[in-house]
């Protein structure tokens, strides 16, 4: 059951992904916040990016991971990424004023960065893994038993070697 529940999710979020504009209604939102930074959260030029981190996601509600930041004398940025989600976060390093874009996809969107792993966490990137090493030990149990059964073993070579020929062919012809 696990095995199918994994091949379903895997087939549906491939097919999702090469026809990205079906959305099943609910495609992606963008908002936006402005507002000034608290007094202190940079120093001589210095900015304190954990503490503009964690005042703009208690302000705004912004969530993710914070994926890059930079900042020069006169302005700065924080990046926050997750599964169907970004937040850009720009910011005057002077005046303290900010704003932020969000963008969120609809669920389609989120379940094929968790296709993909994109903007996950590293336990998402074991989830892929134990799911890659389950499905590949379903394919060679399946391939070992018909090779077992000797009615089974001449057309489940024939078959095998068939769409191997076809498989191969076709990844030549979409690499050209």
């Amino acid at each position: 059951m696990i095995s199918l529940l994994i091949v379903l999710f895997f087939g549906i979020t491939g097919l999702t992904l090469n026809h990205p504009s079906w959305t099943l209604g609910s495609g992606p939102s963008t908002s936006t916040y402005t507002g000034t930074m608290p007094a202190g959260f940079s120093s001589r030029g210095n900015v304190d990016f954990l503490a503009v981190s964690e005042y703009v996601r208690s302000k705004n509600g912004i969530r993710g991971n914070v994926a890059e930041y930079a900042a020069t004398a006169t302005q700065g940025n924080i990046s926050f990424k997750q599964a169907g989600y970004a937040a850009d976060l720009t910011f005057e390093v002077p005046s303290g004023r900010y704003r932020v874009v969000v963008q969120q996809q609809g669920l389609l969107g989120v379940v094929n960065d968790l296709h993909k792993g994109r903007d996950t966490d590293s336990s998402w990137n074991w989830v892929i893994d134990a799911s890659a090493l389950f499905l590949v030990l379903v394919a060679l149990t399946g391939l070992g038993i018909q090779l077992f059964q000797k009615k089974r073993r001449r057309r489940a070579l024939t078959f095998a070697g068939v769409f191997s020929v076809v498989s191969i062919t076709l990844l030549v012809i979409a690499t050209r």
